[in-house]
């Protein structure tokens, strides 16, 4: 062993303290930023999630308004349909998958059902259904949140 070697060993021994705090620093910080980027994006997917919900309820108003009470030009306005749907379209893709497809279909169901509201029943509940559908995966995808 050299005379620079040996020097160097008694200056790590000497700072291996700070050596150590120096590392447990590092890592505290690492963790830190990786919790805080973990915690962010499930505030972001829980709060989309949430109003997601309540965008579902809302057209289902609109469903329940359009088909049953035949009102198409206040509480079943098929725009206001269209604004929810596409609300929930854009929502989910804050959250994992299968959220986006999912959301996709309800918005192809809308487009292919809201004019027969009021006339055909079959319409009402296909467009239920992808409600349905959208809001039990919303659901899941809450209670797997950390």
């Amino acid at each position: 062993m050299n005379v620079s070697d040996h020097g160097f060993l008694q200056q790590v021994r000497r700072n291996s303290v700070a050596l150590i705090s120096l590392a447990v620093a590092l890592s505290s910080l690492g963790y830190n930023t990786w919790r805080n980027e973990l915690t962010e994006a499930n505030r972001n997917q829980r709060q989309s999630a949430f109003e997601i919900l309540l965008k579902l309820g809302e057209l289902q108003q609109v469903v329940f308004h359009s088909h049953y009470d035949r009102d198409t030009t206040d509480k079943g306005n098929p725009r206001t349909g269209w604004a929810y749907v596409l609300t929930v379209n854009d929502l989910s893709h804050v959250l994992m998958p299968p959220m986006p497809e999912l959301s996709g279909r309800l918005r192809t169901v809308w487009g292919e059902h809201w004019s027969k509201l009021g006339t055909e029943q079959d319409s009402a509940d296909a467009i239920l259904a992808e409600i349905d559908s959208v809001r039990e995966e919303t659901l899941r995808q809450l209670h797997r949140l950390d």
